[in-house]
């Protein structure tokens, strides 16, 4: 049996250690949480760093790519480029956190490659929409500030993003269109040429003098200033109806003055036409209603022996009794 001083011995001898080990989880829990509030703070400035890094790198690119000529005048390589850019740096800066966070970006990095046909199924649309704005940067079937008809929207390019380009329609309404549906659909660039030609289709009365018709017409052209004298206006009678004869006034104008000019023109038609005494009329007229008797055959009723006569008086049918048994 131990002694009492071999026993106080001991339990001094288990306090000392427990008292050690307390004291070297304390300063490895210190040295940890040390080390990880100086990570979260480097971290921290690497964060505000890349986010002013990217600015200023967008900045230089629109600056840099300002005094090219070929991209002086174009928004759209401008914009484009610049959003590459800022994605470029914050993708580093975000990186250089991780690592200094302690992540392992080459684990993450396998792990993303791994995973890449997964990835690129959940991303498919997004990575589509990329794909299409490069190949409409690099196509330029338009640029800011033309306007545009794509998929039936008629507005001007504000923008084109990585993933989407915006219009801007007539009403200031905003028009975000995904740049996928913009690339596999008809774009109309309404503004892509420098003149337009407009063309009018009016229709005047059978008995109306057309002579007089064609010149009325053509004044109302010939008058419009902003109406283009190379090519010269045309008017000419097109097509001849059931209760109209239609002529049409075709002129050209600078794409900019386009609506316009045209609203211009049409006023002046018809006010042409109405000092000349010619009555317009509708190009298409409305079908004329057919009674529902008139075009249902009256029905048939009867039994064995009865067949369909035609009324040489009606367009209706009649029925008879087969009284000549020669009759074939």
């Amino acid at each position: 049996m131990a002694s009492p001083d071999t026993l106080l011995n001991t339990l001094v001898s288990s306090g000392d250690q427990a008292i050690t080990l307390d004291a070297a989880m304390i300063s490895r829990l210190t040295e940890v949480a040390g080390d990880l509030a100086v990570n979260l703070a480097i971290a921290l400035v690497i964060l505000v760093v890349t986010v002013f890094v990217s600015r200023w790198a967008a900045s230089a690119t629109r600056r840099g790519l300002s005094r090219i000529r070929g991209f002086r005048h174009d928004p759209t390589v401008l914009s484009f480029a610049v959003q590459v850019v800022r994605v470029v740096v914050l993708l580093i800066g975000f990186i250089a956190v991780l690592q200094r966070l302690g992540v392992q970006t080459t684990s993450i990095i396998a792990v993303l490659g791994a995973a890449s046909l997964a990835v690129g199924l959940a991303l498919q649309g997004t990575l589509s929409n990329v794909a299409a704005g490069v190949m409409l940067l690099i196509l330029r079937p338009y640029r800011v500030g033309d306007l545009v008809n794509i998929g039936g929207n008629v507005g001007k390019v504000q923008r084109l993003d990585l993933f989407f380009t915006q219009l801007s329609d007539a009403n200031n309404v905003k028009i975000v269109a995904p740049n996928g549906k913009v690339f596999g659909d008809f774009i109309l660039n309404l503004s892509g040429q420098k003149t337009r030609r407009m063309e009018l289709k009016i229709g005047v009365g059978h008995r109306s003098d057309l002579h007089a018709a064609k010149t009325a017409l053509m004044e109302a052209a010939t008058m419009q200033d902003l109406v283009l004298a190379d090519p010269s206006p045309w008017v000419g009678v097109t097509n001849l109806l059931p209760g109209s004869v239609e002529m049409t006034l075709a002129a050209w104008t600078r794409s900019e003055d386009y609506w316009q000019t045209r609203a211009d023109v049409m006023q002046a038609a018809k006010e042409g036409l109405e000092r000349a005494g010619i009555e317009m009329v509708a190009s298409a007229p409305l079908p004329v209603p057919v009674p529902l008797d008139a075009a249902r055959p009256q029905s048939i009723s009867g039994g064995k022996g009865l067949r369909r006569r035609s009324n040489p008086r009606s367009a209706s049918f009649e029925t008879r009794r087969d009284d000549d048994p020669n009759e074939a």
